[in-house]
């Protein structure tokens, strides 16, 4: 065991010596290293596979009751100053090193095949390696400043691989925008580890906090500066974890490749901040204003994320606010003082999160060579449908991560949404009101985008670029701007084009167009589709191949049982420490200790989440036009009042609570217009009088120099003249 832990610090250095020898040979032999690029990805999956293999035997430690393992060597030494490195293993620092490297591993070996095709293959595998590294080195930190130097580098990682496509303005725009609202949480950050240093002293963990209670209790220590000191520590998990106000760049990171999407919102830059105020909860503990700030800050981005999400036409958008909106539950569990749970829920949403933006990558797979590569259409869930029949593992495998986010039993994260609902509730009842709504909300827009994604017909060959379909959708579902896609077929115009010679379109499809669109005014808000063209005329997606499979059926498997460490038979029956500590810890709250009073606490949970799932079948079941009068009529005035509702509904989820259009309007216009009042008054004030003083000089100089032209004559005819002058003045003055 001692071994073990001795040469633990090798977790984070196996993928770094992937991603070094990668990025030089791809800089000083790019033609040699691209020749075997498939085996620098061999290379790559072993030795991340290797640090998996590691963190599982560290925690089977820990869990068996191993002692924590602290491990430092001097750096930086004066007479009174002493930096110590090292690396640190306790319960939180062996379930983050599992984390890490399984879903890291996983999107490895998914990349492998998505990423085949890209020219700059090798160059991404560089960057995933070495954003492996960076979180596993954050992961085994002992103190803040170590925290801080990794955290640096895994925003580094993201701004590689967010703006990875940066030929793409909006890859490039993206990166960008996510590296600058991290740095003003990083700011924070930085600020409030060099107050805490002033203050105690040290950047390790374990004497930061204990010498921050010593100092409250003996009142040591300035109550403002401290809480201001906390505050600006808690700015950067804000940022790293997307939580509100800074939360406008996770939707916008969807730029880059699939896999690193995975991998930002399961295992490494949004788990960053989380584990962040998990490592510093005693400091937080100590705060009580803080802790209430974490908590409230928790429940507005779950609410937040959960409200912006139900009307996203972007697949991976939509998955971006679900992240959101479940980091906000693990930050709410975190201000309540509910520390294993939000831990318990971070392990379930990865694995099951890891699994949904996996399967979305297969679906985008499988969509671009029918709608060409261009994330606008390839990642659209309007020209989706059906995929099931196409893609039965995926869509299998994304309904189950689907039933786990939605928190339907017996799926990974029911047990610690569960929890998360119950602890909120005992705390207050306005973070359980918060937090039942978003569960509801929740499985209403998880079952959204599954229901559009891979049931009913497959809808982009009959919304396609031929306009030879009438396809109908209400407002609520797309907006204004494709609530009717009234497109008629010009069959002359069709025999040439990509779909062959044998054109199936005639002016029967004319004719039913018009049919089509008398229905669309009986039954407005409905969606319509029609398939009546033959199937042979068109293209159709197909399952992803077995590399890409694989991590999705063994994501699977985790989302299916790695919930049940939270089940109450497992609870009272298991001895480990570290289930001990999480479940039990040093709560207040009473947990249920019984099959029947753990489902009574979990009705109001699962009902929620069953009425959110039935509302989403309501609305966005795939509906067939099979008689003109299939459909009741509706008062003309209530449905007026719904459609306004439902249009307010849309407009704000589908323009991000225009968050991001303030922002444009206050940060990016408003110090655009400050910059440029400031330039006017540097040029015409701070520059101007100096430079009006110059040109004044020179003007009367050169008045001067006319005036003396050298006669003596004229010297005298002047002086005699203002003699004269000053004559009179005088005399008129003093007559």
């Amino acid at each position: 065991m001692e071994f073990l832990y001795k040469y633990a610090r090798i977790v984070p250095f196996l993928p770094f010596s992937a991603s070094v020898p990668i990025g030089l040979g791809s800089l000083f032999f790019p033609g040699a290293t691209k020749s075997v690029r498939r085996t620098w990805a061999l290379i790559s999956i072993f030795l991340l596979s290797v640090a998996m293999f590691l963190s599982f035997n560290l925690f089977l430690q820990q869990i068996t009751g191993g002692p924590i393992y602290r491990y430092f060597w001097s750096w930086v030494i004066n007479n009174q100053f002493s930096l110590e490195l090292g690396y640190l293993i306790d319960p939180l620092t062996s379930i983050m090193l599992v984390l890490v490297t399984t879903v890291g591993t996983m999107v490895m070996i998914y990349s492998d095949n998505y990423m085949s095709h890209d020219k700059t293959y090798v160059r991404f595998f560089a960057y995933l390696n070495f954003f492996n590294a960076s979180m596993l080195g954050l992961v085994i930190s002992p103190n803040l400043l170590q925290i801080y130097l990794f955290w640096e580098l895994v925003g580094m990682c993201s701004y590689l691989l967010i703006g990875f496509w940066f030929t793409r303005p909006s890859a490039a725009n993206a990166c960008q925008k996510a590296f600058i609202t991290n740095r003003a949480g990083d700011f924070g950050l930085l600020l409030g580890i060099l107050g805490f240093y002033w203050v105690t002293g040290s950047f390790e963990f374990q004497y930061l906090s204990e010498k921050l209670n010593e100092l409250i209790a003996v009142d040591g220590v300035g109550s403002f500066f401290v809480t201001s000191c906390a505050f600006m520590l808690f700015l950067g998990p804000v940022a790293k974890s997307a939580q509100f106000p800074l939360h406008v760049w996770l939707p916008d990171a969807m730029e880059g490749p699939t896999p690193i999407s995975a991998l930002i919102h399961a295992a490494t830059m949004v788990a960053a901040g989380i584990f962040l105020v998990a490592r510093l909860f005693p400091l937080f503990k100590a705060l009580p204003l803080i802790m209430y700030l974490i908590s409230w800050i928790g429940g507005i981005t779950a609410l937040l994320g959960a409200t912006m999400a139900l009307a996203q036409k972007d697949l991976k958008r939509g998955l971006a606010y679900s992240t959101m909106s479940q980091l906000g539950y693990m930050m709410l569990a975190l201000g309540i003082d509910s520390y294993p749970i939000a831990l318990f829920h971070l392990i379930t949403h990865a694995y099951s999160k890891a699994l949904l933006f996996l399967g979305s990558g297969s679906v985008i797979h499988s969509m671009e060579p029918i709608v060409g590569y261009c994330p606008g259409k390839s990642q659209n869930m309007a020209l989706m449908g059906g995929l099931r029949k196409y893609m039965p593992i995926t869509g299998m495998t994304f309904l189950l991560g689907t039933l786990s986010l939605s928190g339907i039993p017996p799926f990974a994260c029911f047990w610690s949404k569960d929890q998360i609902l119950s602890d909120s509730k005992s705390y207050s009842p306005i973070f359980w009101g918060i937090t039942w709504f978003t569960a509801g909300l929740t499985a209403f827009y998880m079952f959204r985008m599954y229901l559009l994604t891979f049931e009913g017909d497959f809808r982009v060959n009959l919304v396609n670029s031929y306009n030879n379909h009438i396809t109908l959708y209400s407002t609520s579902m797309w907006g204004e701007e494709e609530s009717r896609i009234l497109s008629r077929t010009r069959a002359d115009s069709m025999s040439n084009q990509i779909i062959g010679r044998n054109n199936p379109f005639s002016k029967e499809a004319f004719q039913i167009s018009n049919k089509m669109e008398g229905l669309y005014k009986k039954n407005r808000g409905l969606v319509v589709t029609y398939p009546f063209f033959h199937k042979g005329s068109f293209a159709y997606p197909k399952e992803s191949g077995n590399a890409m499979l694989f991590p999705l059926v063994v994501l699977g498997i985790f989302t299916l049982f790695v919930g049940l460490i939270g089940v109450p038979f497992f609870r009272s029956g298991m001895s480990y420490d570290i289930l001990s500590q999480w479940f039990t810890s040093s709560m207040t709250k009473k947990h249920p200790e019984n099959w029947a009073e753990f489902f009574i606490d979990a009705i109001p949970s699962v009902g929620i989440a069953f009425l959110g799932i039935l509302m989403a079948y309501i609305l966005y079941r795939p509906i067939y036009f099979l008689s003109q009068d299939v459909y009741p009529k509706t008062n003309p005035h209530t449905k007026i009042i719904m459609d306004q509702s439902i249009n307010i509904l849309y407009n704000w989820s589908y323009y991000r609570a225009y968050i991001d259009i303030y922002y444009d309007i206050i940060l990016i216009k408003g110090i655009r217009g400050l910059a440029e009042t400031s330039h006017s008054f540097d040029q015409w004030a701070i520059d101007g009088i100096p430079n009006g003083v110059g040109f004044l000089g020179l003007f009367v100089g050169e008045g001067m120099r006319c005036l003396g032209g050298g006669r003596i004559s004229s010297y005298i005819f002047l002086s005699l003249f203002c003699i004269l002058i000053s004559i009179l003045i005088y005399y008129y003055s003093f007559s």
